[in-house]
């Protein structure tokens, strides 16, 4: 299974969207990893939000590209919160546990 992830660091106040078959270890490396990234800019960061997008990494790409090109800050906001989405992020399935 692949996961859509949406990570916020409130130090910045900037959404990171990305994919991953094991959401609980990027997670970590994006806190923890020695390697400079955008993500290791913006530390730290919470997960606000993980949807199941797929059982093959081509589908997940799909999905987090789509999200990206959006360039929309309100999507991902829509996404965090739950909000039904149309379209090809219809299919998205939140993960239950990683809600606040």
């Amino acid at each position: 299974m692949y996961y859509l992830y949406i990570l916020y660091s409130s130090s910045a106040d900037k959404f990171y969207v990305g994919y991953t078959n094991n959401y609980l270890r990027r997670f970590d490396e994006h806190n923890h990893s020695n390697h400079p990234t955008f993500t290791s800019k913006y530390r730290p960061w919470t997960l606000a939000a993980v949807y199941q997008c797929g059982q093959t990494e081509s589908e997940a790409v799909k999905i987090e590209k789509f999200i990206k090109k959006q360039k929309s800050r309100k999507l991902i906001e829509k996404l965090i919160d739950g909000t039904e989405v149309n379209g090809i992020l219809a299919q998205l399935v939140r993960v239950p546990h990683v809600r606040d």
